[in-house]
């Protein structure tokens, strides 16, 4: 028999995409995702494909760290500067066709100066020209499920089809953070004087570095065509949060949201345990066991993102087949906890056995035998 327990909690917030949605937003595009759950906490044409001007550097790094992964190339490793590389505008190192530079040092030149030219060496050395990795940044870009991301160079620079969405930028964002823990530090560095040559460009773009937020990267970008727009990630009591804006007027417009985004984030929601793991919830009849119920729980603490202002009731239930058989082991999924949250769904968990309960004795046995036959006859089933 299939048995439902209800359990009727009031709770002091909701898991919702949705009170996100009353946030106004000036950014063309943005997102706001809780780094450890994948809870989209605000979302605005987060799958339109868009210029994402040096923001697409970021795909240009995963490249390189998943070369430096796969022992292709080594952070001591030097490559020279093309004519191509050298004449590239915009954001720059200042490379000259002389130099042979370090994967280090151009990956901090990326991150920290936003150099094009530092992105064009990375680009031919790994790929033997821009284009041809430009072509795979693409490719890699479909295999990681980034559907909305076309690249037709490394710098970001403005051409014709090079777009990513929002959502791509937070996916490769969390990526970076995940993936490569042993190289997101370079996204911290305040600023890279790169042998003296930029004295006065030496410093990070990312406004968020300098307001003592917790944060510890991403990466900006600005074109004409993009506007300002910034993927950024700060973590505040064991909690990371990253958001993406796209097409703000100016930098410091660009400054203010993501800085209002961060902390509207960090402010309103916060992680809750609703059950603890391992603490008995409910209790199921055993059929023929030495033991009349046994506990079910669930097998991990069940934490779930809360927001603060939002103030509804969220109902559970267990579900489990009643009476279980004997005999049953400790830890056996007898059943499962469904949380039901309004517009938004259930969250199914398990439930598991709390201990072992051995099948019962003949005697005990024969007994739940004669009962079960002795009610039928009663009942006049047998007559």
């Amino acid at each position: 028999m299939r048995f439902l327990l209800r359990i009727v909690a009031v709770l002091a917030a909701i898991v919702s995409a949705l009170p996100a949605l009353a946030l106004e937003t000036a950014a063309r595009a943005a997102m706001v995702v809780d780094y450890d759950t994948g809870t989209v906490l605000l979302s605005k044409n987060a799958d339109e494909p868009l210029p994402p001007a040096s923001m697409s550097k970021l795909m240009t790094l995963n490249m390189v760290f998943e070369a430096l992964e796969a022992g292709r190339i080594t952070l001591d490793e030097k490559f020279p500067v093309s004519e191509h590389a050298m004449s590239i505008g915009g954001s720059s190192m200042f490379l000259n066709t002389q130099d042979r530079i370090s994967v280090e040092d151009l990956i901090k030149g990326v991150i920290v100066l936003s150099g094009n030219d530092a992105s064009v060496v990375l680009a031919e050395g790994l790929g033997g020209s821009e284009a041809e990795f430009a072509r795979q940044m693409t490719v890699r870009a479909r295999e990681l499920g980034m559907m909305d991301s076309n690249f037709f160079n490394a710098t970001g620079w403005p051409g014709e089809g090079q777009a990513m969405s929002a959502r791509d930028l937070v996916f490769l964002a969390r990526r970076l953070i995940k993936v490569f823990p042993q190289y997101y530090h370079y996204f911290a560095m305040r600023e890279f004087g790169f042998d003296g040559r930029t004295p006065d460009n030496r410093f990070n773009r990312n406004p968020l570095l300098a307001l003592e937020i917790g944060a510890d990267g991403l990466k900006t970008g600005h074109t004409n065509e993009a506007g300002y727009g910034l993927v950024g990630s700060a973590t505040r009591n064991g909690r990371r949060v990253i958001v993406m804006i796209n097409g703000m007027e100016s930098s410091g417009a660009r400054s203010r949201e993501a800085e209002r985004l961060m902390s509207w984030a960090f402010r309103e929601f916060a992680m809750e345990t609703l059950f603890e793991g391992e603490a008995e919830i409910a209790r199921a009849d055993v059929w023929l066991g030495q033991e009349a119920e046994v506990g079910m729980a669930p097998v991990e603490d069940i934490a779930l993102l809360l927001h603060y202002q939002v103030l509804p009731n969220i109902s559970a239930e267990v579900i489990f087949e009643s009476p279980v058989e004997a005999p049953i082991t400790k830890g056996e999924m007898l059943g499962e906890l469904v949380i039901d949250i309004p517009d938004m769904g259930s969250k199914h968990f398990p439930l598991a056995a709390m201990t072992d309960v051995a099948p019962a004795g003949f005697v005990d046995r024969f007994k739940a035998a004669f009962r079960i036959l002795s009610a039928r006859v009663m009942a006049g089933d047998l007559l």
